[in-house]
């Protein structure tokens, strides 16, 4: 009987169990993606609330979240809008036309009345509305 088979049985179970114990990176287990402490709505959630426009008009904002309902008060009365958060802005579709509300001051605004103030939200220039 040929001894050398079991002793080359044995170096190569021991090569094996060595190369198992040889320290790799760690595999990274996937996790699902987690959701940041400081969502990208958190900008547009503290929009909240009511701003003012000249000569009555306003815009409100309700909900949060990310979702938000849209009133927006112009010479021709009250209109109603749903919008969500896009972008550092709230993005919503009016007569057609998708428009988008923006963080301005005053002076961005294009708004003489208001172009003093620094707290503003604007649709496009010639709308923008503020808070004292």
């Amino acid at each position: 009987m040929n001894t050398q088979f079991p002793a080359i049985v044995l170096i190569t179970a021991i090569a094996f169990s060595l190369y198992a114990c040889k320290d790799r990176p760690a595999e990274s287990p996937t996790k699902p993606e987690t959701v940041s402490s400081s969502p990208l709505y958190s900008v547009t959630d503290q929009w909240l609330g009511q701003w003012k426009g000249p000569e009555g008009t306003f815009l409100k904002i309700t909900g949060g979240e990310g979702k938000y309902e849209i009133t927006i008060q112009n010479l021709d009365g009250p209109q109603n809008y749903t919008g969500v958060s896009i972008d550092n802005g709230i993005q919503f579709e009016r007569n057609g036309i998708m428009e988008k509300i923006q963080a301005t001051n005053g002076a961005e605004t294009g708004m003489k009345w208001l172009s003093e103030k620094s707290n503003c939200l604007t649709i496009h220039k010639g709308e923008g509305f503020c808070k004292d």
